[in-house]
């Protein structure tokens, strides 16, 4: 039951309950203190007191705490932070939770696939990410996830670009032209380590050991560390880096390196070729080098050797010379 009482000119309604203890809110009037008091006890006799309504709530404000709450704890939330961004300007994230349907979130899909399909895949498990959270953190009302209802966009065909004959030394005579020093460097690096863009630029001298030819990369994508042998052009570019007495040994930005990257390939006739490829071609290179599986996984941080044959592009001009060397063998 609740009681009302007049201090300093406003009227205070009191509700104590044992589920949720005591609370109290001043009005300008007993009429405001009492409708609110009413309310009150409704919402603690119905079990929604102090929980999130999927009529009051619209997927932006889920999306607003997500991104201040849940994102700065990833690793990866510089990325998710700008695609959250981006959701906040669709019209999607205006909809209240209890009018986002499946439906709805269809035709969101729809119109996002014009971007492209990893793309709207991304944003729909951000969306239902952030539902989840909200349902069993944050006590949104709410019995199933809406997201898990719509059907993803199937997954894109894995790549399969190589560097093609040439296109090496346009890279190179490109980069060679361009102001900043690094890039040329990260490039070639790349091409020798199988690294990734992230694992490059976030590299430390006090993580590189140049008389063992080893980097160590304390935390990786996968979530473990691991150590990446150098070969012997790898050994040299570090060290001409060192030489520059950088902080780092390759200070650079990644959008600044993105932006460079697009720069670079508009100069040369190479279409259809990403700095991630680089990867790609690494490893097809340790592979035709002939190492093994097991080996390569150690280099490339790959856990799942299914995940590493999905990178593992040979050149079949190797195979062959490969074959021919064992038929003179025989």
């Amino acid at each position: 039951m609740a009681t009302f009482r007049k201090r300093d000119n406003k009227w205070q309604a009191i509700v104590r309950h044992k589920s949720i203890g005591t609370k109290a809110r001043s009005f300008h009037s007993k009429a405001q203190a009492k409708l609110w008091a009413i309310e009150t006890e409704k919402s603690i006799d119905a079990n929604t007191f102090n929980k999130l309504c999927p009529s009051s709530v619209t997927l932006g404000d889920l999306l607003r705490r997500y991104k201040a709450e849940i994102t700065p704890k990833k690793r990866g939330k510089d990325n998710e932070s700008r695609r959250i961004q981006r959701l906040l300007k669709d019209p999607v994230s205006l909809a209240s939770i209890d009018k986002l349907t499946s439906a709805c979130l269809a035709q969101f899909r729809d119109r996002r696939l014009l971007d492209g399909k990893r793309t709207t895949q991304y944003d729909l498990i951000i969306i239902r990410h952030c539902i989840k959270i909200a349902m069993f953190e944050w006590d949104l009302l709410l019995d199933k996830n809406p997201v898990d209802l719509v059907k993803l966009p199937s997954a894109s065909k894995p790549r399969e670009r190589r560097l093609e004959e040439g296109e090496l030394e346009q890279i190179i005579q490109a980069a060679e032209l361009t102001q900043n020093p690094h890039i040329l460097p990260i490039i070639l690096f790349a091409i020798e380590t199988g690294m990734r863009r992230g694992e490059i630029l976030g590299l430390e001298w006090k993580h590189i050991h140049l008389e063992k030819r080893i980097v160590h990369l304390p935390l990786t994508k996968n979530g473990s560390s691991r150590d990446v042998p150098l070969t012997g052009k790898a050994q040299s570019i570090l060290e001409r880096q060192k030489q520059l007495n950088t902080p780092s040994p390759f200070p650079i930005t990644p959008n600044a390196l993105r932006m460079a990257w697009d720069r670079l390939i508009r100069r040369t006739n190479i279409t259809n070729l990403r700095f991630h490829d680089l990867r790609h071609e690494s490893i097809s290179r340790f592979f035709e080098m002939g190492l093994s599986m097991p080996e390569v996984a150690l280099i490339s941080g790959h856990k799942d050797p299914r995940m590493l044959f999905r990178y593992t592009h040979l050149d079949p001009s190797h195979l062959l010379s490969k074959i021919n060397h064992i038929n003179q063998s025989i």
